[in-house]
């Protein structure tokens, strides 16, 4: 998976810039998990069927890089990580919520124009 990074500066389209944090697949279901509260790896992996264990973790690095979650590790054994939202985190899951609304209301317009035809 090839992250597309934008750089910093004038004439960077703001929805770009925000689409480009959450791209893929799993990020923007990983925001929503972890909007409950903190999760552990696994059961991230658990709640996210389907996502390997590669993707969850190199999706959670670029979301800890880009200021969306905070990884907390406990000095323990077995060694115990924990990841929660950040403030920008919670933030954009929050404004992800009317996209959301807005997704399902489009998914059921095309569901009803096909049952019509």
């Amino acid at each position: 998976m090839a992250r597309v990074r934008l750089d910093e500066g004038e004439g960077i389209c703001g929805v770009a810039a925000a689409i480009s944090v959450i791209d893929g697949k799993w990020k923007t279901l990983l925001l929503w998990l972890l909007e409950s509260g903190p999760h552990r790896p696994g059961e991230l992996r658990r709640k996210a069927r389907g996502i390997s264990e590669k993707v969850l973790t190199q999706s959670l690095r670029e979301m800890e890089e880009d200021g969306l979650v905070h990884r907390e590790t406990h000095d323990v054994v077995p060694l115990k990580t924990v990841y929660s939202l950040t403030e920008q985190g919670l933030a954009l899951s929050l404004l992800l919520a009317p996209l959301s609304d807005w997704g399902h209301d489009h998914l059921d317009r095309l569901a009803e124009a096909r049952a019509a035809s």
